[in-house]
């Protein structure tokens, strides 16, 4: 799941406002937004570089709606899932827009934490043309049948790599690679001190290392529990993964690997450390301010082992509280931030490739694009698209879910599981004693879903 999406980006301009955002949503923050006077929408967000050109295009929004005002609360990943799970669990009220996943809309909704925005407003509101979103997408954001968040960027998993550098070692890399085949090439590559034959996350967080691992473990026949709810941890197909992905990045890959997290992974590459990068395809349109690494990147689609595919299915997308003060305002933004008008003003606006990706159908039949996007265009939207649980997890599983696992209790478990997993790449444990707790961590939960 890529933030392109992130943590400790420096980003310029992002701006902190908790306290204002308890002011601006209190009581009298202006009702449902629609009378007459100043509003302040006060958006929860992940930082990183779409919000970055959202900050800077903000004013068109602010110009085409007088009276509104949108302030941003941009955290790192795992700060922003906790914080607004507290605000929205408890009615806090401070935020009146929530960045939020295709892990939490469906739980949320259930919970009736979330606007329907089909019933409330895109009903009336044909000028937003639902139907264009990808529809892969708009399901994984839908609670019976309505969709109560919709996608700011969506995203699936490919391989990146630096086509120089394979070159010169003589490399050919496929476009359906095989983990095998990249850990050949990673070994090749790696220059320790100075390129890593493969960058991949290691930082804790349900949404960082496990988002890459989990793509891993499905595709060596492994799972998080079997139909009974039995934990699946330390079954020897999750135990293969493990050992795998754990060796390949301290043997293979970049120093301090249990430090990295999307944010850092992007740097590194676009630093040129890194001669292949498995992470989200939404890093491609980010890659693409950088040139040099951009002209000399390649692509490939997620890397298999049993299975014919292996991407996971993730978007980072725009929510409205139930108890936000400003429910009307808080449409006009999102519609606004999520639309095809939006997407058209950051190609016209600051280049096409950088377009937030995987969100509508309109967007990979723009000529504009296509033409900036045509190194990674098809691949994203073809792996999206072909997302399939049922051929990319081997076993049968009781749960929905590609790189999480959809009940409430899985933030919280794999949070546990994660900082293990962090703990055995950075060595201070085994992989045998990482899975180990991770099942012992596992069992009460499965039997909660029996």
């Amino acid at each position: 799941m890529a933030i392109r999406r992130s943590r400790g980006l420096g980003v310029a301009g992002v701006l902190t406002v908790a306290s204002l955002a308890a002011a601006a949503c209190g009581g009298g923050a202006g009702g449902s937004g629609g009378g007459s006077g100043s509003h302040t929408v006060t958006v929860a967000v992940v930082a990183n570089p779409d919000i970055t050109q959202m900050e800077q295009l903000i004013g068109t929004f602010e110009k085409e709606n007088p009276g509104i005002t949108v302030k941003f609360d941009t955290l790192p990943e795992n700060q922003e899932r906790s914080e607004i799970q507290k605000d929205i669990s408890t009615s806090g009220g401070l935020y009146d827009v929530v960045m939020i996943s295709n892990y939490e809309t469906p739980i949320w909704a259930k919970n009736g934490w979330l606007d329907d925005l089909s019933s409330k407003f895109i009903a009336s509101d044909a000028s937003y043309d639902a139907g264009d979103l990808l529809p892969p997408i708009a399901k994984s954001l839908s609670y019976q049948s309505d969709l109560y968040s919709v996608p700011f960027y969506g995203e699936s998993s490919m391989l990146y790599y630096r086509t120089s550098m394979l070159k010169a070692a003589g490399i050919t890399m496929p476009e359906h690679p095989t983990w095998a085949q990249v850990a050949a090439a990673a070994a090749k590559l790696n220059q320790p001190g100075k390129v890593a034959g493969i960058c991949l996350r290691g930082e804790n967080g349900w949404g960082e290392n496990l988002a890459t691992l989990d793509t891993v473990i499905n595709t060596y026949g492994g799972s998080w529990y079997n139909t009974a709810w039995q934990p699946q941890l330390t079954s020897p197909a999750t135990a293969a993964a493990v050992n795998f992905y754990v060796n390949m990045v301290r043997k293979d890959g970049e120093s301090g690997a249990a430090n990295d997290g999307f944010t850092e992974l992007l740097t590194l590459y676009e630093q040129s450390k890194c001669a292949m990068w498995y992470d989200s395809t939404v890093a491609a349109s980010s890659l693409s301010a950088v040139p040099s690494v951009f002209n000399d990147t390649s692509y490939a689609f997620a890397p298999v082992d049993k299975t014919s595919s292996s991407g996971w299915l993730y978007t980072w997308s725009l929510g409205i509280p139930k108890d936000s003060a400003n429910q009307t305002d808080a449409w006009k933004f999102v519609s606004w931030a999520t639309s095809k008008g939006y997407l058209n003003l950051v190609g016209q606006k600051l280049g096409w490739a950088q377009v937030p990706p995987g969100s509508r159908t309109s967007t990979y039949q723009n000529p504009n694009y296509q033409k900036a996007a045509s190194a990674f265009a098809s691949i994203t939207l073809n792996s999206i698209n072909s997302v399939d649980q049922a051929t990319a997890i081997v076993p049968k599983v009781p749960y929905v879910g590609i790189q999480f696992v959809d009940i409430p209790q899985f933030e919280d478990l794999g949070t546990s599981v994660s900082n293990q997993i962090s703990g055995a790449i950075a060595g201070s444990e085994s992989v045998s004693q990482a899975l180990t707790a991770s099942q012992a961590d596992a069992v009460p939960v499965g039997q909660q879903q029996k």
